[in-house]
């Protein structure tokens, strides 16, 4: 679905050098900190930046093309403050052949997102509501989504997930590529997952993996200098303590039972592999 190899993009401060593989039918996730290069790089997949090497085929096409078929959303992409709903069907309707207007609609409705009231009066989550309701409501087979439930509450985002899963129900070809700070969303929908720093790609890994096989381990200092450390991928120490985080929890439960051994999420694996050692 997308494939990008060596693409790399220069700024005075910053350079983007990855490579991706997005295959048909699946939902992948895209973590990293903030200016780590995450909108970097969704942007140029839509076509919206330049290249300066590399390249990508979003669909089997170049960037920029088959925008029928993509749904994109942007946490600080601008609508007119002066639409309402109602005009936002209109252009749609104009913009998209496959525009599905009762759908859209019976979806705000749900959402319960005003007909009649001016998108400059909505608040934050009312926006990134209608912005995920967009992206959905033209049968596009390719989703890329930035941090599209900022500004949500829990049970609010739960509802776009929901949503995003019925997506995928409908078609079993279509893909999602979502970038998002919140691990939940991620842990509960994505097949795999690149965490990204400093522009690169620093770990690709199914998620079923990372919640099944990686692992974080807790002990002492005198229990780490003795510890076999060929499954430890990045280690932090503290004054007092010493946490890993491993890609192969099972060998430690094995062979080292006075060592605290603890499943891993998704927050763990970015706080260790970004601030550890």
């Amino acid at each position: 679905m997308i494939k990008i190899d060596g693409l790399k993009k220069k700024y005075k401060d910053f350079e983007l050098d990855i490579s991706m593989d997005i295959k048909e039918g699946t939902v992948t996730g895209l973590i990293g900190k903030n200016g780590a290069g995450k909108s970097t790089a969704i942007k140029a997949i839509l076509g919206l930046i330049h290249p300066d090497a590399g390249s990508i085929k979003v669909m089997g096409d170049v960037p920029g093309k088959n925008m029928e078929n993509i749904g994109a959303a942007f946490s600080d992409s601008g609508m007119s403050m002066l639409y309402n709903i109602n005009d936002i069907s209109r252009i749609m309707h104009a913009m998209y052949d496959e525009f599905e207007e009762d759908k859209f609609k019976e979806l705000c409705q749900k959402m319960e997102l005003p007909f009649d009231k001016l998108l400059k009066d909505f608040s934050s989550g009312m926006k990134a509501k209608l912005k995920v309701l967009l992206t959905i409501s033209h049968k596009a087979k390719l989703l890329v989504l930035d941090e599209p439930t900022t500004g949500l509450d829990v049970l609010a985002r739960n509802e776009v997930m929901d949503m995003l899963r019925q997506y995928l129900e409908e078609d079993a070809t279509r893909s999602i590529l979502i970038s998002s700070h919140i691990s939940t969303d991620l842990e509960g929908l994505c097949d795999d997952i690149y965490m990204i720093d400093k522009g690169k790609i620093i770990l690709h890994e199914d998620t079923d993996v990372l919640l099944g096989q990686y692992g974080v381990l807790k002990m002492s200092e005198k229990e780490f200098e003795e510890l076999d450390k060929q499954y430890v991928t990045v280690s932090r120490k503290d004054s007092l303590s010493v946490t890993c985080l491993t890609n192969e929890k099972q060998y430690y439960i094995d062979n080292y039972p006075n060592i605290a051994v603890e499943n891993s999420r998704i927050d763990d694996i970015i706080m260790l592999t970004l601030g550890g050692n």
